[in-house]
C-alpha cells in the first residue's frame, strides 16, 4: 500500500486517469457481458480505445471536481453555513459527497455522455435519467464510504465503485431484459 500511496501522492491526475482508465473500461465491458451472459465487447477495438480514453479524462475531471468540493464543503463550514457535525468524520464525508454528487454529478455525467456520444457517433442522452438516479441511491452512500477515507484512497475507490456499479447495472439489465423477453408459444398441431 505504500508503493501505492507514494505513486498516488506523486502523480494525483495521472494516477486518477490510469485508475479510471482501467476500471471504469472494465465496469462497462462485465457490464455489457452480463447483459449478453457471454463475454462481449460493447464497442469495436477502435471505439474500445476511445473510451478508455474517456475515462481517464474523467478520472482527471473527477479528481478536480473532488477537490473542488471538499474546498467547497469547507468554505460553506468556514462562513457557518452548515451544522458543526459536518465539520469532521462521517459527517463531513456525507456533506462532501452530498455536494458532490447533487452539484457536481450531473455536470459529470452529461459530459461522459458527450464523450461516448463523440466515440460511438450518435447524438442524444437515452438514459441520463436513470444514470441520474445512481447519483442518489448509488454514488451518495458510495461517496459517503469514500470521502470517510484519507485523500490518497479516494480516487481509487471512486474508480472501483464504477466497476461495482458496471455489474450492478449490468446484472439488473439482463434481468430486466429476461422478465421483458416474449414469452416463446409452442403450438402442437
Amino acid at each position: 500500500m505504500e508503493t501505492y500511496v507514494a505513486w498516488v501522492t506523486a502523480n494525483p491526475l495521472f494516477s486518477a486517469a490510469v485508475q479510471f482508465s482501467i476500471l471504469g473500461t472494465l465496469g462497462e465491458i462485465i457490464s455489457f457481458s452480463l447483459q449478453k451472459k457471454r463475454f462481449a465487447l460493447p464497442v469495436n477495438g477502435v471505439q474500445l480505445v476511445g473510451k478508455i480514453f474517456a475515462w481517464a479524462l474523467l478520472g482527471i475531471v473527477i479528481k478536480y471536481g473532488f477537490t473542488g468540493m471538499k474546498g467547497f464543503t469547507q468554505a460553506l463550514l468556514d462562513h457557518h453555513l452548515l451544522p458543526q457535525f459536518v465539520g469532521s468524520g462521517v459527517g463531513r464525508a456525507l456533506a462532501v459527497s452530498l455536494f458532490t454528487n447533487i452539484l457536481f454529478g450531473p455536470q459529470m455525467m452529461t459530459f461522459h455522455r458527450l464523450e461516448d456520444n463523440l466515440i460511438l457517433r450518435q447524438k442524444g442522452f437515452s438514459g441520463i435519467t436513470r444514470a441520474w438516479w445512481t447519483l442518489i441511491w448509488f454514488w451518495i452512500p458510495a461517496h459517503t464510504l469514500t470521502f470517510s477515507l484519507p485523500t490518497d484512497y479516494q480516487i481509487g475507490l471512486a474508480a472501483l465503485w464504477s466497476l461495482v456499479l458496471g455489474i450492478i447495472m449490468g446484472y439488473s439489465k439482463a434481468h430486466v431484459d429476461r422478465k421483458t423477453q416474449p414469452a416463446v408459444v409452442v403450438s402442437i398441431d
